[in-house]
């Protein structure tokens, strides 16, 4: 029996109101950033400080949310789902706030790294929740799913602030996000279900152990286990390299973000309304990726579709490479393999993080936890590594060929154990 049909809430969300509201968690802690992005200027300027320093802003909500994550992973084992999302986006409503009334940068940043603290426990809870409730194929195709819905509000998260900040300044931008957090939190409050089985079986024996004389030790008990499952987590070497594949992906992704505008409109000339057309264009490549693999994982299995999104993005991460390095003028041979290598992501994001959290059900909080952090921690180091080769079509060339081929090693370094629960 599912465990959405024991979840205290009375009525059972489909599956779509389940997608999008676990999407909108999830999607909450990219839209602080891209939201506020278009007004960094404005903020340099109100505060009297340099552009440069103002990065400090997205690079708190960054350093939070992977603190947050790894605190709220095991936390949601320890207490269930609802409550730590509750906790985490009311924290994020009120950090937001103090965010919009800063009178300087210190406490801007300070206030903003709360709010990724605070904003992190969207996707781990999303993705535990997921795991609470599917496994398999079923697991595979709402992840998938999940990324269509994540993936929509960044797009039109940067021309809602630029609009914003141009007219009112760069205050009510965050005086949004307060708004986008309390509704997210009213939505988990009405519609998001206990999950976690041991905690959503009877509600007289949730009621029985609030009553209890020890609770205190208990809980404390409770949390020590549900942390002490990473030490689990770190020793199996199947779950590091499944957990290590969406990171490579989106170090891969990551370094063709970065250096996106020098690429396109210094090496191909492309104007700013072409760079944007582009981009766009190459959005709807990973988002495609991700329903071709929730269209197909029914039939084939994660293991196989994983294997084909491996070997697709080692095949095209190759091509990509050798036109960065020949330093060709011609667009087509630097797009093409580009939006064929984000469709192979697109199988590989999914499938890799349902394999990994499946053996894990009792501690699927952790393990999101863990999944989540290592793609916050690999998106931070390629930023940095992207900087140091140069932040050029080279740089972009090196990060692209090293990520597809250490994926490649770590699928084969799996293969035999996650072989069997290939479909035939």
């Amino acid at each position: 029996m599912s465990a959405l049909q024991t979840a205290p809430t009375t009525r059972r969300p489909s599956t779509v109101g389940l997608v999008v509201l676990l999407g909108a968690m999830a999607a909450l802690g990219a839209v602080t950033i891209d939201l506020y992005l278009p007004s960094l200027p404005e903020v340099a300027e109100d505060l009297g400080t340099t552009h440069a320093r103002t990065q400090l802003t997205i690079t708190g909500v960054l350093v939070g949310s992977a603190l947050g994550q790894l605190v709220v992973g095991p936390l949601s084992d320890a207490f269930g789902r609802r409550r730590p999302a509750m906790v985490g986006f009311g924290v994020y409503v009120v950090a937001s706030a103090l965010c919009a009334v800063a009178p300087n940068l210190p406490t801007l940043v300070a206030f903003r790294v709360l709010s990724g603290v605070g904003a992190s426990a969207g996707a781990v809870i999303g993705m535990a929740v997921i795991r609470d409730l599917f496994t398999g194929p079923a697991a595979a195709r709402l992840q998938s799913r999940l990324v269509l819905v994540i993936g929509v509000a960044p797009l039109f998260a940067p021309t809602v602030g630029g609009f914003i900040a141009n007219h009112t300044g760069w205050r009510p931008v965050l005086g949004l996000l307060v708004l986008a957090g309390a509704g997210v939190l009213i939505a988990v409050w009405r519609s998001l279900p206990e999950t976690r089985r041991e905690l959503c079986d009877s509600a007289a024996q949730a009621r029985a152990e609030v009553e209890a004389a020890p609770i205190v030790p208990e809980r404390a008990r409770r949390v020590l286990r549900t942390f002490a499952g990473y030490r689990e987590l770190v020793r199996d070497p199947r779950f590091l390299a499944l957990a290590a594949m969406p990171g490579l992906a989106l170090a891969t992704i990551m370094s063709y973000v970065s250096t996106s505008v020098f690429v396109l409109q210094d090496g191909f000339g492309l104007t700013g309304t072409g760079f944007a057309v582009f981009f766009a264009l190459n959005g709807t490549a990973l988002i495609g990726g991700t329903q071709l693999n929730a269209a197909l994982v029914e039939r084939f299995g994660s293991p196989r579709l994983l294997r084909v999104g491996v070997a697709g993005a080692f095949v095209f991460g190759v091509a990509l490479t050798v036109s960065l390095l020949s330093g060709t003028d011609r667009l087509v041979l630097f797009a093409a393999p580009l939006y064929l290598l984000l469709l192979s992501l697109g199988l590989i994001m999914p499938n890799a993080v349902v394999l990994a959290l499946e053996p894990y059900g009792d501690s699927a909080g952790a393990a999101a936890a863990l999944v989540t952090a290592l793609q916050s921690g690999v998106g931070g180091l390629v930023g940095v590594l992207v900087g140091l080769l140069g932040g050029d079509a080279h740089a972009m060339a090196f990060v692209v060929l090293g990520a597809v081929l250490i994926n490649v090693a770590l699928l084969a370094s799996v293969w035999r154990r996650i072989r069997p629960t290939v479909r035939s």
